[in-house]
């Protein structure tokens, strides 16, 4: 089910990845100006939209059951059921298909090949 939804997924983690991308340079931006100067106002604006479109792509990917876990890396997870209990299906943008899973305590540091999940 998962794997199915990835090429929706996958466009909007691209957005979010290059919409934080976008907030990090324009937050530089702003941080290196003075109070006051016309052009804070103008970045701040283009901050403050950029930000309100990253939480929109966030939260179109929490309709879809995935949890962003990474901004910049566009790292996330579909929870899933194995053998009774819940683990995290695990992918990350310019992978093909869902080809990881770790336990929900494990973390990305914990990613294991799919084809270890036990089928019995």
């Amino acid at each position: 089910m998962a794997n199915k939804t990835l090429p929706l997924v996958k466009r909007v983690v691209a957005d979010i990845v290059a919409a934080h991308d976008h907030a990090l340079d324009v937050q530089a931006k702003v941080e290196r100006l003075r109070d006051g100067a016309a052009e804070l106002q103008t970045l701040q604006k283009d901050l403050d939209g950029t930000l309100d479109r990253l939480q929109t792509f966030v939260d179109e990917l929490t309709e879809i059951g995935c949890e962003l876990k990474d901004y910049q890396t566009g790292l996330i997870d579909f929870v899933a059921r194995h053998q009774g209990r819940d683990v995290y299906l695990c992918w990350k943008l310019g992978e093909d298909k869902i080809a990881y899973w770790h336990e929900l305590s494990a973390g990305v540091a914990g990613r294991k090949p799919v084809a270890t999940l036990d089928e019995r």
